[in-house]
Parts: C-alpha cells; structure tokens; sequence
C-alpha cells in the first residue's frame, strides 16, 4: 500500500511542478464565485483591474479621436487663414493692377512703354495665380449679380437684354469665391 501511495504523492508533485495552479478554478483558495455570484456558463465576471483597463483603453481610444478631429480642423483653419491673407494682400494690389491697364491703354503709339507696361502686369498677374488668385472678364457673358457690378446700362441690337457689353473692370476671384466682382455695361 505504501508503494500505492508514494506513486499518487510522486504524480501530484510532477502535475504541481508541471502546471502552475489555475487562479480562477474553484478550491485553489485565490477567487472562488458562491453559487449566487456565479457567472453564467462560459463566462469570466471581469476583476476590477479588467475594468479599470478597459475603461482606460476607451479614454485613450477618445483621446485619440479627438486629437485627430483637432488636427484635421486645425489644417482646415490654417488653409482659411492663408487664403484670407492671400485675398487681404490682392484687395491691396488690384488698385495698381488697375491703373496699370489704365497706363496700358493709355501709351498707345509708344510701343516700348506699351511692352514694358504688358510685362510688369503679366508678372503681377502671374504671382497672383500662383496664390490661387484668377483675373475673370466676362464680356458676351449673361450678368450675374453675384460677379459682377452693373455701372450702366445700354441698348443694344446685337446682344439679348442682360448680356454684359463692356467691362470696365476685370473681377477677380479666390478659391472660387469672389474677390472683386467684375465692373460692366449690361445690355437693355
């Protein structure tokens, strides 16, 4: 009997060296669940510490949202911002755009004040695309008062009433929108 029992004390000891005692399983003495506290079959009732880890994963898994949203809006505010410097610096430049084309039309007859004239205005025209900025002139175009200013109006028997005659003024436009609207003569 005694050989019996020595064998049963030798294979406890190698299923104890060989399998660290399970935590969750019942007689181990770490966590053991009443009959009333029991969780359902296949389930594990999670420990404070699962808990906290999930809670804290969520608070990071928001943290990151919203510092992604904060990204993404700031780049969106950053590009506004450009283009309104880029509109605040052509409102300024316009005016001489516009006394530019004046001086244009005015030097006919003296060709190399008329070249040097057309190459100072190309070059403005120039910068001022490469800021998005787009020079519009709308003549034979239907008037639309969102991008032009009528300055008068004319009869006329070859354009149907409403079509822009004459332009003034070039307009100008950013992004799309409207910077200047174009000054024009509308046919009656």
């Amino acid at each position: 009997m005694s050989d019996t029992t020595g064998n049963i004390a030798a294979e406890s000891e190698e299923f104890s060296a060989a399998a660290p005692p399970d935590p969750e399983a019942p007689g181990t003495g770490e966590t053991s669940f009443s009959d009333a506290e029991a969780p359902p079959a296949g389930e594990v009732k999670p420990t404070a510490d699962q808990d906290a880890a999930a809670k804290y994963l969520e608070l990071a898994k928001r943290t990151q949202a919203d510092f992604e949203n904060y990204r993404k809006r700031m780049a969106r505010e950053n590009a506004a911002a450009a283009d309104r410097g880029a509109a605040r610096l052509a409102k300024e430049l316009l005016p001489a755009l516009d006394h530019l084309e004046l001086a244009l039309n005015a030097a006919a007859g003296h060709e190399d004040v008329i070249k040097g004239f057309a190459m100072v205005r190309d070059e403005l025209l120039a910068a001022l695309g490469k800021s998005g900025i787009q020079a519009f002139s709308p003549k034979g175009e239907q008037f639309d008062p969102n991008e032009h200013e009528a300055m008068a109006q004319q009869p006329s028997e070859e354009a149907e009433p409403g079509t822009v005659l004459e332009v003034y003024q070039q307009g100008y436009r950013v992004g799309g929108a409207v910077l200047r609207p174009a000054r024009v003569v509308v046919a009656q």
